[in-house]
């Protein structure tokens, strides 16, 4: 990585908070300036909100045939799917407010031409229709005119009336939430239907203010997103020299060749011997040995009662780690949590151990507690850290603990078989350096995580007050200042 692009990673935690301060006081003048902007508060099915405030149904505030379910199983079969065409949102790919763009089925023009009905417009909100029905992403630009499935629901506002955006955070409200899972039908299958849907009230302020306080959550949206990339950006450099100094033996190869290995200095270089040697279980770098993953790694099996904790703690669970990401993107509390939890420290590779699991891999950016679905894996020497964390996150090994697991109702792998990984064992100086090497990295992930929950945290903490308009300048700056 060069000097300019380090410099500007290391920038960017430091950059959000003073962007969005500044952008956040232009916003919030708006409800400062707005004095005529009072009301008092009136009970309804999302609890006290200003009397005001505008109600609809849904329906009345979306365009004809403006809340829509999906294409029906008839109109369209997993055969139908190819590997170039438009893509097809289903419920897996509902994230945060935002569509998710991988792993998407898509299908042809001519099945895009017949099932044109049910292509989407930037501004389109989608619903889950199923299972996890208050799950729900906005439809940017880049997914214009992408197709939805019949998982979902698809709500299209008019936009001289509710913005679309304000209304994506509208669906956001934890109230909301509680009272779209409330109303779905089905015990063991929650789910909606247009009728229901298109029903729900809406409580809405002028578009000016729906306007503004949309941008300002998009824009902090818009920077969580930019910290998540930048972790994502920071991997895969470390998973690359990974791959290229104890997987694909690049500065070995050089030197074989009497080359210099590119992109290190001579002390570096000096680390990688010039040549390979046959072993008992095939060809190796000179002085390499083969082993498993348990000569380096250990697992802690450290359990705390439920009388142990306590609501300071952090818990991680399956649920908290996203895919094939070693930064953590969310967390939640183990008070009121039945089973004893594995306690972990900072800077522990936490391990899914279920399948289909395995690619849930995270590095602990601070101690806390985590289910007992998941490894807590340490280094048992301190040079071999950075080897150990990309070996549990290598896609190797996913598919090697894939093989081994086992289990009729919830397959998993205990840390006996995954112990049992075979891995090319480099010299503990060479393992120490890539250690040293992806250290910055790696902490600058950790600030990041640490960065992007701070502004989650400024985020919702917002949400209730800026989707009623009831925002005032003195509270904002006070929020403001508290979380910054």
């Amino acid at each position: 990585m060069s000097l300019d692009k380090q410099k500007i990673v290391g920038r960017v935690s430091d950059s959000v908070t003073r962007q969005v301060e500044s952008e956040f006081e232009t916003s919030v003048g708006l409800w400062s300036a707005n004095s005529t902007y009072t009301a008092d508060f009136i009970d309804t099915v999302y609890g006290e909100l200003p009397s005001n405030l505008k109600e609809a149904k849904l329906s009345t505030i979306c365009e004809k045939n403006g809340v829509q379910t999906g294409p029906f199983g008839s109109q369209l079969h997993k055969e139908d799917y190819v590997d170039k065409g438009t893509p097809i949102i289903t419920v897996e790919h509902l994230g945060e407010n935002r569509i998710v763009h991988e792993n998407l089925p898509r299908v042809s023009d001519e099945d895009k031409a017949r099932l044109s009905k049910y292509q989407l417009k930037t501004g389109d909100i989608v619903f889950s229709r199923v299972g996890s029905v208050d799950r729900r992403a906005l439809v940017q630009a880049k997914e214009n005119g992408w197709l939805f499935s019949g998982r979902c629901l698809r709500v299209r506002p008019i936009q001289e009336i509710v913005d679309s955006r304000w209304l994506s955070y509208f669906f956001g409200l934890p109230a909301f939430k509680n009272y779209i899972r409330g109303i779905a039908v089905g015990a063991t299958m929650p789910s909606l239907n247009t009728k229901i849907l298109s029903d729900v009230p809406i409580y809405f302020p002028p578009l000016d203010i729906q306007k503004s306080a949309a941008k300002l959550l998009v824009d902090l949206d818009d920077r969580i997103a930019l910290l998540r990339e930048t972790n994502a950006t920071l991997e895969a450099i470390a998973q690359a020299l990974f791959k290229s100094w104890f997987v694909d033996f690049d500065p070995i190869h050089a030197k074989k060749q009497g080359r210099e290995p590119e992109g290190m200095d001579a002390d570096t270089a000096a680390l990688f011997p010039d040549s390979f040697e046959e072993s008992a279980v095939g060809l190796a770098p000179k002085g390499w040995r083969f082993g498993i993953l348990g000569d380096i790694t250990e697992t802690v099996k450290k359990q705390l009662p439920p009388s142990k904790l306590n609501a300071n703690m952090c818990y991680i669970g399956l649920e908290h780690i996203p895919r094939q990401s070693l930064s953590l993107t969310n967390w939640g509390n183990p008070e009121g949590l039945e089973s004893a939890k594995a306690a972990f420290s900072e800077s522990d590779i936490l391990f899914g151990k279920l399948r289909p699991y395995f690619h849930k891999v995270v590095i602990a950016p601070f101690d806390g507690v985590c289910s007992t679905d998941i490894l807590v894996c340490q280094s048992k020497k301190t040079a071999y850290y950075g080897m150990v964390a990309m070996c549990l996150f290598s896609t190797a090994l996913v598919d090697y603990a894939s093989r081994l697991s086992n289990g009729a109702k919830m397959p998993r792998i205990n840390w006996k078989d995954l112990a049992e990984y075979p891995i090319c064992i480099p010299p503990e100086a060479l393992a120490a350096e890539y250690s040293k090497t992806i250290k910055p990295l790696f902490e600058r992930m950790a600030a990041n995580v640490h960065q992007a929950q701070t502004l989650t945290t400024l985020r919702d903490t917002l949400l209730p007050r800026l989707i009623s308009g009831q925002l005032r300048l003195p509270d904002a700056e006070a929020m403001l200042e508290e979380t910054t």
